[in-house]
Parts: C-alpha cells; structure tokens; sequence
C-alpha cells in the first residue's frame, strides 16, 4: 500500500514542478511571437 502513497505523492510533485515551469515560462515571456515584427511591418496601413 506504501507503494501506492509514494507514486501518488510523486506524480503530485512532478505535476506541481511542470506546472510551475510554465507558469514561470508565461510570466517571463518566454511565449512571445518572433515572428509577428516580421509580419507586421507588411501590413497596410
């Protein structure tokens, strides 16, 4: 039964560290789109 407890308790801590990663990844712009300067200066205004 012990084993079970310990599986839970690390797919928790995997889920909770992948988690934290993108939300570290959003808060630091790691999202941005390169390409749309590119795009942009296309566009007719």
């Amino acid at each position: 039964m012990w084993t079970t407890w310990l599986l839970i308790l690390i797919s928790i801590v995997l889920g909770a560290g992948a988690w934290l990663l993108f939300v570290w990844a959003v808060r630091s712009d790691q999202y941005d789109d390169v390409e749309g300067a590119k795009h942009r200066m296309l566009d007719d205004e």
